[in-house]
């Protein structure tokens, strides 16, 4: 899986799991969905989010390295 649909889940799977942690416990954790929804909202227009770093710094590749690396095999 490459960094855009890895980011793209892991962003899905957080709201998903603090709205239901907010239904089930504490409408606190609507704090957690709104902190990922403004983090996605001003990825739109700095093109950097702090979980892209994470995922690169672990070693997933990008879809542009993966076209790459599929041309020189």
């Amino acid at each position: 899986m490459n960094v855009e649909r890895l980011l793209r889940a892991i962003a899905g799977f957080f709201i998903m799991l603090s709205v239901l942690l907010a239904f089930t416990y504490s409408l606190n954790w609507l704090y957690f969905t709104a902190f990922v929804g403004l983090n996605l909202f001003q990825s739109a227009f700095t093109n950097w989010c702090p979980m892209v770093s994470i995922l690169k710094a672990i070693g997933v590749k990008s879809c542009e390295q993966l076209a790459q690396s599929k041309g020189n095999a």
